[in-house]
């Protein structure tokens, strides 16, 4: 609409500066084929966001579904627009709604887009059957809409919107209910002729034949889009060669959502226990980062005076793992799934489940792939020639005041962090750095006796009586191959930082830049550095609990572990 200016006035969808309008348009009508994925509320949005959808599909069953009712219209047109408006303030993707029928005639559909379009939605997908609606794939030959009346509507819809780039997809009904091609295809002419920017061709046999004949005699006159859900063994590969413009995976989130809740409500009550399924499901860590409890968090640091400053936490992830072939070819082995969730993920959940939500991630490899809302990263752009040391070197700044660090491809309890925490807080600790320690067999690990572990020689090695209170003890050295005998454990890649100690840290990384050691330095380099400069570093003893995902044997404990 030519007459209109754009009605986004947010940052753009996912961080490009342009409109979600926008980006839904670019998506319709790009050469390659494009994904949308379904979702009901603003956390199902959000999901597909983070798995990666570049758009939405705010599904007419799937919301009437999670709002307990028949997808016959039984929710209004106002309640669906809420759920809308949650959504759309969830994530920076642009969504396209099932707005079934148009809710009404063609007043409803002018009120409808207005709506839609105020609320950041940047395409709405009507059908042309009757008010209200019957779900398509629910009996036969269903009646369908006057083609004048549904062209009016389309009109309607098109001539009230608010942003120029907002889309309106005409979705034809012809084939499900038995009218045929040739009237499929006469539907679609006059939806188009009367301002569809898209023609959504509906079917619900158990194959293809359909949509692709559809779009061999459409051709190229507007996008085409479909819905595999009955024709789903048909592989992607055909869409991409037919032309299709887009595809919806229309229903599957809420789908997966019934089995997971039908099957951990059943758990709980035959067990009575959480104990079966507390490793099953998502952390209550991970609720709070999809709700963006973080962000309330920064939030309070910035705008309440009594906000009070927490522990900050390095890690660092820029390396690719080697090691792990061809697991790690797009992607960082931080970023590698540990039970449906990326390794450096469960890591940022223990920091956070121990309160330290201040937390700087060091990028290297594959750098795009780590973009976690709740963390703030830098980048060590030279990683592939640099090592350990100059990475931390990047987060500097970030080392200051009492801080943790910890390695990017590390899994520990929460109690070990805990413990380490308590150490470094307890009134009689004077030291500047304190290291968790495994004493378990004293770094004689079997399962990495072909491999260098980070081990430690401390000036007392760990009592084996757990009712021994044990103050930290002195660490004397730091190395991968030290005397067998003076070996006190192996350093998990966790580390405490008191005030003084970062600001050790600091100045030891800038000498060993100043005296060309720091490219190629580990932190063990760096530790023994302070230690030679004077500062005092102990050793926090634990047993076990933890592992670092070196190799594909690595990663299947670390998937046991959680």
């Amino acid at each position: 609409m030519s007459g209109k200016v754009s009605y986004a006035l947010r940052t753009g969808s996912a961080g490009t500066g342009e409109s979600k309008f926008t980006a839904f348009r670019r998506l319709l009508t790009q050469p390659e084929l494009a994904f949308i994925m379904e979702a009901h509320n603003g956390l199902s949005a959000k999901i597909a966001e983070e798995a990666g959808f570049k758009g939405i599909w705010a599904s007419g069953l799937s919301i009437s579904a999670a709002l307990g009712v028949r997808d016959s219209n039984e929710a209004s047109w106002t309640q669906v627009l809420e759920v809308l408006e949650f959504m759309s303030d969830a994530t920076t993707v642009p969504i396209m709604v099932d707005g079934d029928t148009g809710y009404g005639n063609f007043n409803n559909v002018r009120r409808l887009v207005k709506k839609l379009c105020q609320r950041d939605i940047a395409a709405v997908c009507i059908e042309d059957k009757l008010f209200p609606k019957t779900n398509s794939f629910i009996g036969e030959g269903q009646p369908l809409a006057d083609i004048d009346e549904f062209c009016g509507k389309i009109k309607a819809g098109k001539d009230s919107q608010l942003d120029d780039d907002f889309s309106l997809i005409a979705r034809v009904e012809a084939l499900i209910s038995g009218w045929g091609m040739d009237e499929a295809l006469r539907r679609a002419e006059a939806y188009h002729a009367a301002g569809a920017d898209g023609i959504l061709i509906h079917s619900k046999i158990a194959h293809a034949d359909e949509v692709l004949e559809f779009r061999r005699e459409w051709g190229d006159r507007c996008p085409v889009v479909i819905v595999p859900t009955k024709y789903h063994a048909t592989p992607t590969g055909d869409f991409r060669d037919a032309g299709i413009a887009m595809v919806i995976w229309a229903n599957h989130n809420l789908r997966a959502s019934i089995t997971a809740m039908r099957e951990t409500s059943r758990a709980i009550h035959d067990s009575e226990s959480l104990s079966a399924i507390e490793t099953q499901v998502a952390t209550v860590a991970d609720v709070f980062e999809l709700a963006g409890n973080d962000e309330l968090a920064q939030a309070e640091a910035r705008y309440l005076a009594s906000a009070e400053r927490t522990t900050k936490a390095v890690v660092i992830a820029a390396s690719r793992g080697a090691k792990l072939g061809e697991l790690t070819e797009d992607r960082p082995k931080s970023m590698l799934d540990v039970r449906g969730q990326p390794l450096l993920r469960r890591l940022v959940h223990t920091f956070q489940d121990a309160g330290v939500r201040d937390i700087t991630v060091v990028r290297g490899y594959r750098k795009e792939t780590i973009d976690f809302a709740s963390v703030q990263t830098v980048d060590n752009e030279d990683y592939a020639n640099t090592g350990e040391a100059a990475s931390l070197a990047c987060a500097a700044d970030r080392l200051a005041g009492e801080s943790v660090f910890s390695y990017g491809d590390v899994l520990f309890r929460r109690f070990i962090l805990e413990g380490l925490l308590e150490a470094g807080e307890h009134p009689k600790n004077k030291k500047d750095v304190l290291l968790a320690v495994d004493s378990h067999g004293a770094g004689k690990n079997p399962a990495k006796a072909d491999r260098k572990l980070d081990l430690v020689a401390a000036k007392q090695k760990a009592r084996r009586s757990f009712l021994d209170e044990q103050k930290p003890a002195k660490v004397k050295a730091l190395g991968n191959d030290l005397d067998p005998a003076k070996v006190s454990g192996e350093w998990m890649g966790l580390a405490w930082f008191s005030e003084a100690g970062a600001t050790r840290a600091r100045a030891a990384l800038d000498a060993m830049a100043a005296d060309g050691n720091l490219a190629n330095a580990s932190m063990l380099d760096l530790f023994n550095r302070m230690i030679a400069d004077g500062a005092k570093i102990g050793a926090v003893y634990f047993s076990g609990h933890w592992l670092d995902v070196d190799d594909a044997f690595d990663l299947a404990r670390a998937r046991n572990l959680t």
